[in-house]
This record gives structure tokens, sequence and C-alpha cells, in this order.
């Protein structure tokens, strides 16, 4: 399909999950935005990621369902209803192919997937396993021949999210102090490193530093208490906090330590210094997209990135996390620190 430019003046750009998938997605919008500066840009996601682009100053509104709540057949409507010139699809699952291929929008834009492709009338040749995903993502673009020169992903906050943080850390005692703040949960139990390795690790960090403990869901929360228990004094346990407010609660972390998880790309695109422990997931193609962050894994093996979600799964008895050593990631975190001139 040949596509006109002069004739788009309403975009949709859809990816429903996850939050740092949407982070990422971020770039996309940007490069929209130069592309066509007189254009209505929308996004639609699910209701629990809309914190990730909510605020974005390129986009015109952000659109979101639920999927326990909203049919495929309402969506579908409404998005009909909005009669967008053009549609891109940045995640090509079975139901965001549907939707592209009957909203009735002129150009639909997704990637050459097998059995979805169908929804698309201009396709996108599919890079997985061989780019980050921002490049994944920013491959639509190019296959419009449209101009990219943005690729750091961004997240904004304002300034009520900015004073939650001030008050929090004010009262807790952490203002005039370097903070390192550590994300222990997330949602795949192999992407996680071990609590009692966290423990062990925070009780060499907090000789220097505070610590400061994130968590999101419930059952994170509760494990992230046994571990600020476990650790002892100077840990504390961020409030319960949207996603902006935890955004805000990162950004004045001198060094945020995390698992492989929605938060670290929160961290990287607000220019926090990260770093990130990666395990059955590839930290090439979805680790940390900025200059001040590193990568800490078990190099010495070769099934790293093997995408499997249950520890009963691996028959190597999940090494990736438990022969990753708390000497080694101390050590890893120190020289960062000290390449960044930020060491205490």
């Amino acid at each position: 399909m040949k596509f006109n430019k002069s004739k788009i003046h309403k975009i949709l750009v859809i990816k429903p999950s996850a939050i740092g998938d949407v982070v990422l997605s971020t770039p996309v919008i940007e490069n929209l935005r130069n592309n066509f500066p007189d254009a209505e840009i929308y996004f639609l996601t699910q209701k629990y990621c809309a914190d990730a682009v909510k605020e974005n100053p390129f986009l015109n509104r952000v659109l979101t369902y639920d999927l326990n709540l909203d049919s495929g057949y309402c969506i579908i409507r409404n998005i009909r209803k909005q009669k967008y010139d053009m549609i891109i699809d940045l995640f090509g699952n079975p139901r965001t192919a549907l939707i592209t291929y009957l909203s009735r929008s002129r150009v639909r834009v997704g990637y050459k997937f097998r059995m979805r492709s169908y929804a698309y009338n201009i396709k996108v040749i599919p890079r997985g396993g061989e780019v980050h995903n921002i490049e994944f993502n920013l491959d639509s673009l190019r296959r419009l021949g449209l101009e990219v020169t943005i690729k750091q992903p961004h997240f904004y906050i304002n300034s009520v999210h900015e004073e939650f943080a001030d008050d929090f850390f004010n009262k807790s005692g952490l203002q005039d102090h370097s903070v390192i703040g550590i994300n222990p949960g997330g949602t795949w139990q192999t992407k996680v490193w071990y609590p009692k390795k966290y423990i062990e690790l925070i009780k060499k960090l907090k000789e220097t530093y505070k610590i400061l403990l994130f968590w999101g869901y419930e059952d994170e929360r509760n494990e992230a208490a046994k571990i600020q228990k476990a650790a002892g004094e100077d840990v504390y346990l961020i409030p319960p906090a949207d996603l902006k407010y935890m955004g805000a609660l990162i950004k004045k972390c001198v060094l945020f330590l995390t698992n492989d998880t929605g938060p670290m790309h929160i961290a990287c695109a607000l220019g926090v210094n990260s770093a990130a422990i990666f395990g059955p997931t590839n930290s090439k193609l979805q680790g940390p997209f900025s200059s001040n962050s590193i990568v800490i894994k078990n190099e010495a093996l070769s099934c790293l990135g093997c995408n499997l979600t249950r520890i009963e799964d691996c028959k190597f008895e999940h090494k990736c996390m438990k022969d990753l050593s708390v000497e080694y990631v101390y050590d890893k975190l120190m020289k960062f620190l000290d390449n960044m001139n930020i060491r205490n």
C-alpha cells in the first residue's frame, strides 16, 4: 500500500502491556509527533499500564481498557467511532490484530507475524531476537519512511509526585543521605534474585548508604517487608504508591538496583543510575536503555535468556540466580558507582 503522509491527521498507537514495554514504546510517540506536528495522537493500553504514558506531552489522549470488564466488541466499536487515519499496532497479538483489522482505519501498520499479518496493509518485518525492544518498536516508523531521531524512553512525573517523594524522604530522615533504591520483586519467579541474597547485599551496602525497598503488588510488599526486617536498621520501605509516585521516589535515589521489571525501565527513563540483575531474559533485547546503567548476570552460563517463567522447568537448577553471588553483585555495584563518580 502507498502511504500518503499528508492525509494522516488522527493516529492511534496500540501497546496494551506490560508496564516496562509501554515505557519502551514512548520513543515511537515522540517521533510520531516530530513527523506529524499537527496530528491528533492517541495511545491505547490496559488500565494498569496507563500511568506509563499519562502526562506524555506528545499525546492528545491515553485510552484504556480492562480485560476483565471491557468486551472486544466495545473496544472495536469505540475505535471505529474515532475514525483514525492510521493505527500502529506495536503488540501484534491476536486481539490487537483483530482490533486493528476491524477499525476501518485507512492505514494499518503492524508486524508480519504468522496468522496475524492479515490485519495490516503496511507490514513490518519483525526483528524480535535481534534488536532491543526500542528498536523493534521504531521499525514500525522506519517502515513508513518516517524520520527517527529519538530513541530514549521517557516517563513523566509532575510537581505533585515530586512533593510526595520529598515529603516521604523528609519524614523518613532520608533527605540528606545517599539512598540506594532496591526493587527485589518481579512478575516471573525465574527473574527474581533470591531474597536471602538481597538481605546479605543490603547489610553490606548499608555500611555506607541508606536503603529504600520498592514493591508493586501486595505479595511483593510482604516479601520486601521480610527483607527489611531481616536486614535491620537504615532500611526503609516505600509507602503504598501509584506508578507516578513510585517514579518520583525512584528519581531521588542515587542508584536503583532491580530485577528485570517495569520499574527498571522507569528508572532509566528518568535518568536514574541503574543496575539490573538478569537471568532468563535477554538483556540485549530487554535490558536497561541508558548510558548510566549496567547489567549484572552470571556470565559463566550459556543458558542465559532462556525465557523460562517457572523455576521447576529449568534443568539447570536456576543457576543464573542461585550461583550469582552477593560478593560478585556488590563488587559490580561498587565499580559502577566509582565509574559514575557517585560513591560515598
